[in-house]
């Protein structure tokens, strides 16, 4: 069955991140995640940590941290130490680094070392022993609770590779069935060349929804949502061609991008979204009423979905998470 949680940034004031959060906790959702950026917001360890201690139910974590701006074995302490806080409600996603990376002059991790630094920290946040720069590492006071799951964030083959060999599931940031369809059949058949079970990957799916009848101004709230999604994208056209294996429903759409801004990342209103059309922000996102949402839902469903993560970077935030923990989800559970 779906399961639901939201994103929300560490922006300032840090109470109004904890007061979102508990909303969602309020209203059903099972999971709380936010951004590792430190320097457009806040730093979210320390909010993590305060969500550790002011929520009961919601599991916890970045969507996404990264081994690069964090010390891999200071990131694989700091959840196991945040699992012992939260009375072991931990869930960590991991990518290369887009914004933490970027901002600071230095781009995404290279993929062997995100690899080997992926590996390393899913052993040594769970307690089990590591080998890392000639050193025999262990965290044993983490030994024996419920482990920490890892979540990979990858759209290219390279990096769905890492997902199907190393994690425990894939973050897609994006509901375009057709793009999350070949994104899993890609980390699949890298977990099976490994002899892991290409079942047991687990599919995050990551997008704002509005919910409203006003499909226009839905369309506008999340223009920014695709447009941030073109920074991957345009990776990916750079290590693979134009003409790759990659789905032309994820690429092509990026041909009329002109820039972007990083000071207004994962903004709703930002200018460098003025290129993507509403053909885009309909598949890309997850707006309109409550009953099309439903519909989307059900169709993500379908195909394999497990969880579904709201982007709260929009308006309205309020109205969404009471629209979803009122009727939407119960709407879907009662379905089901």
């Amino acid at each position: 069955m779906l399961t639901f949680g939201v994103t929300v940034l560490p922006d300032p004031p840090h109470s109004r991140f904890v007061e979102l959060m508990q909303l969602a906790e309020k209203h059903g959702f099972e999971y709380g995640w936010t951004y590792d950026s430190h320097i457009l917001w806040q730093d979210s360890y320390p909010l993590l940590t305060l969500l550790a201690v002011h929520t009961e139910t919601l599991k916890l974590g970045h969507c996404v941290t990264n081994p690069g701006t964090r010390e891999p074995t200071v990131t694989a302490s700091g959840y196991a130490t945040l699992h012992d806080i939260s009375g072991g409600r931990m869930v960590m996603g991991i990518g290369r680094g887009d914004s933490a990376r970027r901002v600071i002059g230095y781009q995404p991790v290279k993929m062997a070392e995100f690899e080997a630094s992926c590996r390393m920290m899913k052993d040594l946040m769970n307690g089990r022993p590591v080998e890392w720069n000639g050193k025999e590492l262990e965290l044993t006071w983490a030994q024996g609770r419920e482990r920490i799951p890892m979540y990979i964030a990858a759209y290219g083959p390279k990096a769905l590779g890492v997902a199907g060999r190393v994690g425990d599931g894939v973050i897609i940031q994006l509901a375009d069935p057709i793009i999350i369809q070949w994104i899993m059949d890609q980390a699949r058949a890298a977990a099976v060349e490994v002899g892991r079970d290409p079942d047991e990957l687990e599919c995050i799916v990551c997008a704002p929804s509005i919910v409203t009848d006003d499909l226009q101004e839905a369309r506008e709230a999340v223009r920014w949502f695709p447009a941030m999604v073109s920074n991957h994208v345009m990776d990916l056209i750079e290590r693979y061609g134009e003409h790759s294996e990659i789905p032309a429903e994820l690429t092509d759409y990026v041909k009329a991008r002109k820039f972007y801004d990083y000071k207004d990342h994962s903004r709703e209103g930002a200018a460098h979204g003025d290129f993507v059309t509403d053909e885009i922000c309909d598949r890309f996102s997850v707006i309109g009423s409550a009953e099309a949402i439903g519909e989307k839902l059900r169709e993500l469903e379908s195909i394999g979905v497990d969880h579904y993560n709201i982007y709260l970077m929009t308006h309205g935030q309020e109205h969404i998470l009471a629209a979803y923990g009122d009727e939407i989800i119960p709407a879907l559970r009662a379905a089901a």
